[in-house]
Formats: C-alpha cells, structure tokens, sequence
C-alpha cells in the first residue's frame, strides 16, 4: 500500500461522490450507502477535506458534502497530498536521510524510475476518471447504485465554465 488507510477512504469515498453526484450535495448517510465504507471515520476525513479546500460542505435541507472543484480537476495526488503528504513519495525507499543521484541508496536506481512512474500515475488519475470506472464496475457486479432522490443546494464554485 503507497497509502494510509484514511488516505483510502478519502479516495473511494471521494470517487463515491463523484459518481453520486458530481455537481452537488451528498449526505454521509448516502454516500456510504451499499458500501463498506465506514460513516464516522469518513466524517471525520471529510471534515479535513473541508478545510484542505477539496470538498465543501452544507447544512441544512439539501446540504451534505459536495466537491469542491470538478471531479476532472482533482487527482489523486491532490488528495494524498491533504491526507497523507507527500514525503513519502520523495523519500529513500530504504530510508536513507541522503539519497539522490550523487549519493544513491542501494536500490536508487532500481526505485526511481517506478516511484516516477507512481507520482505520473498520481499525478494524471481524476476523480472523473475514476468515478467512471468505479460505475462500470459495479454495474459489471450488478451492484446497486443508491439512487438520490434528495434534492441538492445549488452548488457554487470558483471559476465555472
């Protein structure tokens, strides 16, 4: 795992939501409906997301979490980067406190070119991407999706095309 478990939970969740309802609210109760994801623990993430400026939230009727930027400009790396940080990404594999090209660890050469190829992968993975495939899987599965028949604030972001 290149991850914290929060870290995973915030993807999938945030993927969920994409998928739910990309332009809207969701409450937690929804979005965690038909799926192992578990409420508390994503409330709490969700609230650090909130302050980290990914996800914006609402009260009252109609309100929940919603995105706060379209699912095609967030990546994965973008949310790593709020939950877990980066360091590890950028750090020796084997821990060394000096480790670059003038001063390689043992593995160095063998390490870097697949932790470039992680950040790449990171860095040009979308929440709409996913979104879109997490769909097709569960329609392969013939998985439920919840159908949100709850109406949502408007949602106002930045920029809008």
């Amino acid at each position: 795992m290149i991850y914290s478990n929060a870290c995973a939970y915030a993807i999938r969740a945030m993927t969920r939501l994409a998928m739910l309802r990309p332009d809207g609210y969701v409450l937690l109760d929804e979005l965690c409906e038909g799926s192992d994801l578990p409420r508390h623990f994503v409330a709490k993430i969700f609230q650090d997301l909130v302050r980290k400026g990914l996800l914006t939230s609402a009260k009252g009727r109609g309100g929940g979490f919603a995105l706060a930027k379209r699912p095609k400009e967030i990546r994965l790396l973008d949310i790593l980067e709020v939950v877990d940080g980066t360091r590890g990404l950028e750090s020796c594999v084997v821990g060394m406190a000096e480790c670059n090209s003038e001063q390689p660890c043992p593995l160095h050469e063998r390490w870097s070119p697949i932790r470039d190829e992680l950040n790449g992968f990171l860095e040009n993975t979308t929440l709409d991407q996913m979104s879109e495939t997490l769909l097709k899987k569960l329609e392969l599965l013939g998985t439920p999706v919840p159908n949100l028949t709850r109406e949502s604030k408007p949602l106002k972001r930045g920029e809008e095309d």
